[in-house]
């Protein structure tokens, strides 16, 4: 049986209760503010809370599938991590939006998602004057189908 995890959250707005739902690992997050963007305004936007990572974990926000699809915007830095050490109480939680078109983000709305992943374990690095295995071909090598 795989072991349960424990995050301590505070919230900092009125927005449903975070929950792990059993189908998928993503834990879905929500907009803690109506925000109005115009096409081309970046904004940090609230997702309301503050938390307490398991020891050893760090969390990976990126946007959910239809984010973009519904509002037009894009997370700016691809995919945030927050590690263990963000747990503060005023350490919020946001999602860093471009917005591609005008668009209009309800409070509760569910923009983002997150999961923990266990952080990278130690490690060195080897300087060597080349590498024995075979070269793929480079940048951009599987090609295009």
């Amino acid at each position: 049986m795989q072991e349960t995890l424990m995050i301590l959250v505070r919230y900092h707005a009125d927005v449903p209760r975070l929950e792990k739902l059993p189908q998928g690992d993503w834990i879905d997050l929500r907009a803690a503010e109506t925000v109005e963007m115009k096409a081309g305004e970046y904004r940090l936007i609230s997702l309301g809370v503050s938390m307490k990572l398991p020891k050893g974990y760090e969390a990976h926000v990126a946007p959910r599938s239809s984010t973009f699809k519904k509002w037009g915007i894009l997370m700016t830095n691809s995919v945030g991590v927050i590690d263990e050490s963000y747990c503060g109480d005023s350490d919020l939680w946001y999602f860093s939006a471009l917005a591609m078109r005008d668009t209009r983000i309800e409070f509760g709305d569910r923009i983002c998602q997150f999961r923990l992943v266990e952080k990278m374990p130690r490690v060195d690095f080897e300087e060597v004057p080349f590498l024995s295995d075979a070269d793929r071909g480079g940048f951009g090598s599987t090609g295009e189908r």
